[in-house]
């Protein structure tokens, strides 16, 4: 079982909270818990309410998204020290993709609504906390436009 001090260990050392004020830490152990995935445990699904951030510890996730006559695709895998999902800050709060893990995986779970709370109530966090998933967004878009680019590559 994973104690308090070590829940805070583990946020204060993970890649996407790097920088971050130590004050914070304490704020974030109080909505964030351990969870554990084995090989194909789906993680969310798309179109459900998105209700978490996620941090991957240990293992690796796949971003998928249902394509008529195609099925279920993967975008993108999500690894170690990643953040997953940003559904979860902004309205209508529904994931617009899947996540399934692909390895076994340990993910920081961290309640949205009360992140959401802190940020409302502490501006300072806020900014942190958007400023942090801005970087996230930006690095899934780059990677995006370089599958496309590649693609229309194959195509030419």
């Amino acid at each position: 079982m994973i104690t308090t001090e070590s829940l805070e260990t583990l946020i204060a050392e993970h890649p996407f909270w790097d920088g971050l004020n130590p004050q914070y830490i304490s704020l974030l152990k109080e909505s964030t818990e351990l969870a554990r995935y084995g090989v194909g445990q789906q993680v969310f699904q798309e179109g459900q309410d998105a209700e978490h951030l996620y941090l991957i510890q240990h293992g690796q996730v796949a971003l998928e998204t249902f394509v008529p006559g195609r099925g279920m695709v993967t975008t993108e895998a999500i690894v170690t020290g990643d953040a997953l999902g940003w559904s979860w800050l902004f309205p209508p709060y529904r994931w617009h993709f899947s996540a399934r893990s692909i390895e076994p995986t340990e993910l920081i779970v961290f309640d949205a609504a009360r992140l959401r709370a802190h940020a409302q109530e502490n501006h300072d966090f806020g900014y942190e906390l958007v400023t942090r998933m801005a970087r996230v967004m930006l690095n899934r878009l780059q990677a995006t436009r370089m599958k496309l680019l590649d693609f229309y590559h194959v195509l030419c």
